[in-house]
């Protein structure tokens, strides 16, 4: 990074300075941790002498602990691409224009939580609803360990609220689905021929009058074999909207990849969303009180806010990565 050129080729240098941080993210509290031990030796000879720093031992203990766990954590990220970026796409799926509302404040959680961690992030594509929130969506978020946190998200997520669409105000159950493949560059191979990829092309929304996209500039590609189908449209020429929508077909295919070699070792995570009632990772409820709990770790926040402002959002990752590593107790059922 010391290199007089360095920022010569921008994009090269922003995934260095990306490497550094999360090398850092694990570096700096090791050293802590190596540091702190050779403190609490000195407290623990000082604590037989003076009973009165007790406590000061005990609450370095707690410390140490929190930090620990956190690396523990960290080190569950192993899997071939969880350092990379992720792009999450999520779709408005059952519930009406609840369900499109929905699927608009998970884009708002996901990004404040990335924003919370000093996370970039990219616009890819968003699709508006005519009355309300989103059809569908899809961003960037840069940053370490980003997919190896948010790949657990993948699935269907319920929401069960007093409708606000409602004139007579009754409770709605709606879903949106949410997607996550890794943002991968160049440098990782991923094979698709061009033969087994359909590109149509059309007009992107706009937000009308002098505004409106008079041409064919949103790119749609469909990798044909798969049904893999992604879009761009947020770009400012169809060229660069094309070479986004390649960037996320490549990252789709990455996706399937990795899930064909995760189902050669292990069972397909039987909870992986389909659609509809009973399918969902997650329960989100605003009625008749308020909690988010996750179907699969039994995670349980009793503030629904917090969670959906990226705050506690957190908890969910930590929990799906000890489930994966099996450090978790049984899920609890949860009948609603």
């Amino acid at each position: 990074m010391g290199a007089p050129d360095f920022w010569d080729d921008s994009e090269a240098a922003q995934k260095v300075v990306m490497q550094l941080k999360g090398l850092k993210g694990i570096v700096s509290p090791l050293n802590e941790l190596e540091s702190s031990a050779e403190d609490l030796e000195a407290l623990f000879e000082m604590a037989e002498e003076d009973d009165s720093i007790e406590g000061e031992v005990r609450s370095e203990i707690d410390r140490l602990e929190v930090v620990l766990d956190d690396l523990e954590l960290k080190a569950l990220l192993n899997g071939p691409n969880d350092s990379a970026g992720a792009i999450v796409t999520i779709n408005a799926r059952d519930g009406g224009t609840d369900a499109n509302d929905w699927a608009d404040m998970l884009l708002r959680m996901y990004s404040a939580w990335a924003v919370g961690q000093e996370y970039k992030i990219e616009l890819l594509d968003r699709q508006e609803n005519e009355e309300a929130g989103i059809n569908h969506a899809s961003i960037a978020v840069r940053g370490p360990m980003a997919y190896g946190y948010l790949k657990g998200e993948e699935g269907m997520h319920r929401l069960v609220r007093i409708s606000p669409f409602n004139s007579e105000s009754k409770r709605q159950t709606s879903f949106a689905a949410v997607s996550v493949s890794p943002e991968i560059d160049d440098s990782i191979e991923v094979n698709i021929e061009k033969k087994d990829v359909r590109e149509d092309t059309y007009r992107a929304s706009g937000a009308g009058g002098q505004h409106v996209n008079k041409t064919d500039s949103a790119i749609r590609l469909t990798h044909i074999p798969t049904n893999t189908v992604v879009q761009c449209q947020n770009q400012r020429s169809q060229h660069q909207n094309r070479d986004t929508a390649w960037k996320m077909l490549r990252a789709k295919m990455a996706r399937v990849e990795e899930e064909r070699r995760e189902a050669e070792e292990a069972k397909k995570y039987e909870t992986q969303a389909r659609t509809g009632f009973g399918s969902q990772i997650r329960n989100y409820f605003l009625h008749p009180d308020q909690r988010v709990k996750d179907a699969r770790t039994g995670h349980y926040v009793g503030n629904f806010n917090s969670v959906l402002d990226g705050s506690e959002l957190q908890g969910f990752f930590d929990a799906f990565l000890r489930l994966k590593a099996g450090k978790t107790e049984a899920v609890a059922s949860d009948d609603d």
